[in-house]
Order: C-alpha cells, then structure tokens, then sequence
C-alpha cells in the first residue's frame, strides 16, 4: 500500500507542484535516521514522504487521527503510528527508536502542531535519535499547504541539511536540550535558504 500510495502521489506533486528536492545527497545511506521537517500543512507531510523515494519513512501521528477505524487502517498502511503527544508513554518512544535501530526513517515535526509561526521546538526528536544513536537530518518546507494551493501550482521545496551529530568533538554525548537547539537554528537556516531560492510564494 506504501509503495503505490507514495508513487502516486509523487506523480500529483510533480504535475501540480512542480517540486523540487534540494541536498537529498545529505540523507544517511547506511543507517537509521530521524527526519525533523518544518510543518505547515497536510501537503508538506506527503512532500517530505516523496522526497525520501524509493526509501520509505515511518511518521509520528498524533493518536486522534487514528480515532475512526477506517482512517486509522489506512495510516498504518503508510507507515503512521500514533503518540499521544499529551502524556507521551514508554510506547512513544518504544516504538520509533525500534525503528530506527532496524535501519529505518522517521519523520518528525519537531513544532508539533501546523503552523507557519516560529515555535519551540519538543525535545522528542532529540531523544528518539539519542536513545536510538542515530544521527537527526533537519529538513524544511516550503509550497502549499492545501489541495486548493496545490490545484494552483505553487512550487514544492523540500531541502535537507547536514546530519547533526548527537557527540560534541571530543566524543562526549551532546545535551539533548543543545541538539534541540542545533536542530531549531539549522531548520530555521534551511526555511531562510528556501525564501531566498524563491520557494516561498
């Protein structure tokens, strides 16, 4: 179901979004990895699964959309599980990082809600990719954030930046607080770069 749901939507996205995908030579190739993208929209989570083709990414969902059996049966068919970011469990944090340790990518909004404001990022993404020892690859967005402005043509950017290493220099562990901070610059950095590239419309 992934693989045709993916495929198919990459296609609408490049008829009606022109995208473009910038760095995808950044991505990890020998290992597991957390993705943590910028969050606008319903269209930048289908963007940031095309963008990772032919690999297959795994998202974070908040459990109130697994709430109808119907719609819950098609996000496990795409490779969603639900959080419950209210009072996030052992399980939260279970079931990524077994993921991960299997070589496998997860998506992360790091802002935790949809919005085009600047917000503190959660801390999750940082301790997911600790518990797990895999590096984080921060991500941005820039395009539409409905079928209405994707039915109009505005351009689809998505743009990776560099891994961030969860050990300093000398080999010791980074604060999980530090990288959250690193993760909030460099995304910040990379949605500047996309305006400046003209994504923003």
């Amino acid at each position: 179901m992934y693989a045709f749901t993916s495929r198919f939507a990459n296609v609408v996205l490049k008829i009606f979004g022109r995208t473009k995908v910038i760095n995808k030579d950044k991505l990890p190739q020998d290992t597991g990895y957390v993705v943590a993208c910028s969050h606008i929209g319903w269209v930048d989570v289908v963007a940031l699964g095309t963008s990772l083709l032919p690999n297959e990414i795994h998202f974070m969902a908040k459990k109130e959309l697994f709430n109808k059996p119907k719609a819950a049966k098609f996000l496990h068919s795409i490779n969603a599980f639900p959080v419950d970011r209210e009072n996030p469990g052992p399980s939260s944090i279970k079931t990524p990082v077994k993921l991960l340790k299997d070589k496998k990518i997860v998506g992360i909004f790091p802002s935790g809600t949809r919005t085009s404001e600047d917000v503190p990022l959660k801390k999750g993404a940082a301790t997911i990719a600790n518990l797990a020892r895999v590096p984080i690859v921060p991500a941005a967005y820039s395009g539409p954030t409905d079928l209405k402005g994707l039915l109009r043509g505005r351009k689809i950017h998505v743009i990776f930046g560099d891994p961030i290493s969860l050990k300093k220099e000398d080999g010791t562990k980074k604060d999980p607080a530090d990288i959250t901070r690193e993760l909030s610059d460099v995304m910040a950095q990379l949605q500047n770069e996309l305006d400046k590239r003209g994504g923003k419309q």
